[in-house]
């Protein structure tokens, strides 16, 4: 459901140890700005009467509601760096034929109000103390960009270095913040000009001059990106138990 002046969300996400908030009941969240990523993305900032007080990493599920009681939820990882504010980013991907990413692109505006559910996950969290390495692919850069986010904020950008695959330029989420000298981009289909590297999918090359430095490894991204990266990661050395993989599918 959702209503001028009223708020719905929902997303689903690996569990394992970590001491994370417990998720909240359903609440409502107020649409305060709506901004495209890419042709395909757009950026939802959502403000609680509450400050949500999320980990990096973590996610929140959104539930719409039709007039005749049917519903529909997906789980959509947080974007914003975890602090004080009363207000979260969650970036979503429009899916052709998906029932709540449709919707959120199509209908929703400033003022309408979302009901959300969170925050959740306590496995694939990083709460800004130790070296970490960020491997995401797409839209899988989304929580990656939570603990990027929070690395620059505290002044400690050197704990993490980022790796973010997308398909050409025009994909790339953030782009106007994402780049700098803590992310390495790796272009799969097409290149921007002057690039020294050549397109094609992540390499051992791209991870090996990383991977040493990082005490856990965040993997997001499809299935098959997860499974690439991960068998690279292990290729080089590192332990399975220092990797922390989150898989999205789409489900629209």
């Amino acid at each position: 459901m959702v209503t001028r002046g009223s708020s719905s969300a929902t997303r689903v996400t690996e569990t394992g140890p970590g001491a994370a908030p417990r998720p909240t009941s359903w609440q409502l969240a107020r649409v305060v700005a709506v901004e495209p990523e890419t042709p395909s993305a757009t950026t939802f900032r959502l403000a609680f009467a509450e400050p949500p007080r999320h980990l990096a990493g973590q996610h929140y599920v959104v539930r719409l509601t039709a007039p005749d009681g049917y519903t529909a939820s997906r789980s959509y990882s947080v974007a914003s760096a975890p602090d004080a504010s009363h207000e979260i980013e969650l970036t979503v991907e429009r899916l052709d034929g998906g029932e709540v990413s449709t919707f959120l692109h199509d209908e929703v505006v400033v003022g309408d109000e979302l009901e959300l559910r969170g925050p959740i996950g306590g496995w694939f969290v990083w709460h800004g103390d130790v070296p970490a390495l960020l491997i995401g692919g797409g839209s899988g850069v989304v929580p990656l960009m939570s603990m990027l986010r929070l690395a620059r904020r505290g002044g400690r950008a050197g704990l993490v270095h980022a790796v973010v695959s997308v398909r050409r330029p025009a994909d790339l989420y953030y782009a106007d913040e994402l780049p700098g000298p803590d992310v390495t981009i790796v272009h799969t289909r097409l290149a921007p000009p002057g690039s020294s590297r050549d397109v094609g999918r992540l390499r051992h090359d791209d991870l090996r001059p990383l991977v040493g430095h990082a005490s856990t490894v965040y993997v997001c991204g499809s299935s098959g990106f997860a499974d690439a990266a991960t068998s690279i990661l292990v290729d080089l050395g590192v332990p399975t138990t220092d990797i922390r993989v989150e898989r999205f599918g789409a489900t629209g």
